[in-house]
């Protein structure tokens, strides 16, 4: 077992890890990331979302309804400024005493009955789990939902080893029975209608070896999720093993929180013998007092619920209460690499309330597929690149209009609009000097620069600019360049340049009657 070692301070940019990994290991880089990169860049597949007119209402239609819920119970508190300070605070806190913390949980969680692993990327995570459910003879086991696991790819990993990894949580079941991914970090099936639910239920449900959906099967929620229930009951009551997440661990008691919405993960977490928990090493919360703010900051901006209807705890093994074996694996991932940018850790506060994929007008429009990422939406957008380097996922920064919604609904105040400019600069260096023919954009932005660097240059460009109100005498804007500026006009207007420039202007009047003139011109 290896322990953290290095704390970066904050502040300063150092690319050790805790988990033993050589400093020389580049963070743009690191190995065995899982499933944090798509197979096409992000407009290419936004592209194709943005004709799928269904995808399109089924998006607008849930996150509309879960924006205005939220803010509904957001506005019911005075203070809720106040706990967001509160949240930003805690998790910067325990980023800059990340060390501490952690060895603090392994002491806590090994004096109460539980084991800890450390995993430096996707592939020890993976292989510790399938190692600790083949030690139990098991060949399935029931899971509760969960990011980590998702970001590892541990379904597809137990898969290889024989393993049947069965979700439990009702949005994961209908991806997992629809051969589907996840779209949505707290609805994963958010991208499907009540009809859709139904088809995939009626289709799937007695083929993946379960109970079958009943005959006349409708659309209503109620009979879905009666369904549903049928179908995993006998998972819970079978199943030896269970996997789970973590939305929080409290480091002074060793106890591992989850919350949730239909009780499938108190069943896991409960009906099991062996109980497997994968975290993210930035999930830790230093108290119990700590845990009220983000129970309050959690629900509000995920659900728009005041409180979880289930908030399950545990700490280590009780004997005669629950799994009488109990692992939890740390996860890097990447995570420390992230920690060692000071412009970009600040994303490593994220709770996964998925509140910025809800306002976000470029999500609503393409769905989280696009991003290609199980982390989809404004924070996917920060989070992959940090995790599994920008060289692998360079068009993610540029997903965004950089409008800001994203930092007002962000319950621990994340700055996603500024880590996206910061992200995109490194996009940029990462392509210096790779030998590369530059792109349409960097060229144009480098005749530009040469053009300002010099005024004359400049004030003759402003004259030659004249010229587009010819392309836009008719509409009052220009609505089409030629290549390679028809990047622009294919998806807005360009203002019609004016027929004079105020340089013109300028030294026309400073020629003739002086600034008075000027002046008295511009009322």
């Amino acid at each position: 077992m290896t322990r953290p070692a290095v704390r970066p301070d904050a502040g300063q940019a150092s690319s050790a890890t805790f988990l033993g990994l050589p400093a020389v290991v580049p963070p743009t880089a690191p190995r065995g990331v899982g499933m944090l990169r798509g197979d096409e860049p992000f407009p290419a597949a936004a592209r194709r979302a943005l004709a799928d007119a269904q995808l399109r209402h089924n998006l607008g239609k849930a996150t509309g309804t879960i924006r205005a819920r939220r803010a509904g119970v957001v506005a019911e508190l005075d203070d809720w400024d106040r706990l967001r300070a509160a949240g930003a605070a805690i998790k910067d806190d325990v980023l800059a005493h990340l060390d501490d913390y952690l060895t603090r949980l392994e002491e806590q969680v090994v004096a109460r009955g539980g084991v800890v692993h450390w995993a430096r990327d996707a592939v020890e995570a993976n292989r510790i789990v399938v190692d600790l459910v083949r030690a139990t003879g098991a060949t399935e086991a029931v899971k509760v939902k969960s990011m980590a696991t998702q970001e590892i790819g541990l379904n597809e990993a137990l898969a290889d080893a024989g393993i049947a990894a069965w979700e439990t949580d009702l949005a994961e079941l209908i991806v997992q029975l629809g051969h589907d991914r996840p779209s949505h970090i707290v609805v994963p099936a958010i991208h499907r209608n009540r009809a859709e639910i139904r088809d995939i239920f009626a289709r799937e449900m007695g083929a993946a070896g379960g109970v079958p959906a009943p005959d006349g099967l409708t659309d209503e929620p109620r009979a879905l999720a009666e369904a549903a229930r049928a179908h995993l009951r006998q998972r819970f009551l079978s199943a030896k093993v269970a996997i789970s997440g973590a939305n929080f661990a409290v480091a002074e008691t060793g106890t591992l929180c989850v919350v949730e919405s239909e009780g499938n993960g108190r069943m896991c977490l409960t009906l099991p013998d062996t109980l497997i928990t994968v975290m993210g090493l930035e999930k830790i919360v230093p108290t119990w007092r700590d845990l009220e703010v983000f129970l309050q900051l959690l629900p509000r901006s995920a659900t728009g619920e005041r409180m979880n209807p289930y908030t399950s705890m545990w700490t280590g093994v009780a004997p005669g209460d629950g799994p009488r074996a109990f692992h939890l694996v740390l996860l890097d991932n990447g995570r420390t690499a992230t920690l060692a940018d000071p412009a970009g850790r600040a994303a490593l506060r994220c709770i996964r309330c998925a509140a910025c994929l809800n306002v976000c007008p470029v999500y609503e429009r393409t769905g989280g597929h696009a991003y290609g990422s199980v982390y989809p939406g404004p924070i996917g957008a920060v989070l992959s690149p940090q995790l599994a380097g920008v060289t692998d996922n360079p068009s993610l920064p540029y997903a965004s209009t950089l409008c800001g919604a994203c930092l007002d609904a962000c319950p621990v105040a994340i700055d996603i609009p500024s880590m996206l400019v910061h992200l995109r600069a490194r996009v940029v260096d990462a392509g210096r000097g790779t030998g590369r023919p530059p792109s349409a954009e960097r060229a144009v932005m480098a005749a530009a620069a040469w053009t300002m660097a010099k005024p004359g240059r400049w004030a003759r460009a402003l004259r030659a600019a004249r010229l587009g109100r010819l392309l836009g005498r008719r509409r009052g804007a220009i609505g089409r360049l030629p290549p390679p500026l028809a990047s622009w006009t294919t998806s807005r207007d360009l203002p019609v340049p004016p027929a004079e420039s105020f340089r013109d202007r300028w030294s026309r009047r400073q020629a003739g009657d002086g600034l008075g003139s000027l002046r008295e011109g511009q009322r």
